[in-house]
């Protein structure tokens, strides 16, 4: 049984996380945390995502520490904010504890410190901007189209997100800038960006490429959070099982694309 902590446990995600670990034969939800002061602190992480008490009582991410001593899990999941996410990284490493990150909005330095804890600890850990399957299918399609049309064709993405999203572009966007950048040998911030923040909008990312004569477009529309969570549930059980101690992975090593 893989043994599992979420932080950011009473978010959106966070939520749909648990729901996802609750409905999976092989695991069992540990541990729950939320920054302090949180209205849903104490209550049960379960019964917050909706699904059956499961008996893990939300806690403060000040006793992450703590916790992880205490409830031992295998893996901890966070799709929190930058700076939180990367202290509770630091803490996971300290516990020996496996790490899946879907975290985005890193700046440079807080990703050097990322992988300098994840190797100073020898821990596991898949992090990606992307955990749904589609999307890691676009970023392949996106490769291949960009190493196809080379510098013939102009690229460009759009990229739409519900009104909370805090970064700008989207993790997601940037990381098709940079594949489609390596491709044609440029500087990804020479790839355009347009970002609109609209509603309840899950994400939506359309990467073209133009010439004058015509358009090739190749769009991913997430329809539930769902998606990621579940794409979330198959790198668990990658760093688990397949994992490699102070390796940084993502979801085209846990989805075999190569």
């Amino acid at each position: 049984m893989i043994r599992v902590a979420v932080c950011g446990a009473a978010g959106r995600m966070g939520r749909a996380i648990v729901r996802q670990v609750a409905g999976q034969k092989d695991m069992k939800l540990v541990a729950a945390f939320e920054v302090p002061e949180h209205p849903m602190m104490g209550k049960d992480a379960g019964l917050i995502a909706g699904v059956q008490k499961l008996g893990v009582s939300i806690v403060e991410s000040t006793k992450l520490s703590e916790v992880l001593k205490k409830t031992k899990p295998h893996v901890l999941v966070d799709f929190t904010v930058a700076e939180a996410s990367l202290q509770n990284v630091k803490a996971a490493a300290r516990a020996k504890v496996a790490v899946v990150v879907g975290t985005t909005g890193f700046t440079e330095k807080q990703r050097k410190d990322l992988e300098k804890a994840i190797k100073r600890g020898r821990i596991r850990a898949v992090i990606s901007p992307n955990f749904s399957v589609g999307v890691n299918v676009f970023f392949k399609l996106a490769r291949e189209a960009a190493a196809i049309l080379d510098r013939d064709y102009e690229p460009s993405i759009t990229e739409v997100h519900h009104i909370y999203k805090k970064d700008a572009p989207s993790g997601t966007a940037l990381r098709a800038a940079e594949i489609v950048a390596e491709e044609l040998g440029i500087d990804p911030e020479e790839i355009k960006i347009k970002s609109l923040r609209e509603g309840e909008v899950v994400g939506d990312h359309t990467l073209l490429f133009s010439d004058p004569y015509e358009v090739l477009e190749i769009t991913h529309r997430a329809k539930s959070r769902e998606v990621f969570a579940a794409g979330a549930m198959r790198a668990i059980r990658y760093v688990v099982k397949k994992g490699k101690p102070g390796a940084i992975r993502d979801m085209k090593d846990v989805l075999g694309l190569q």
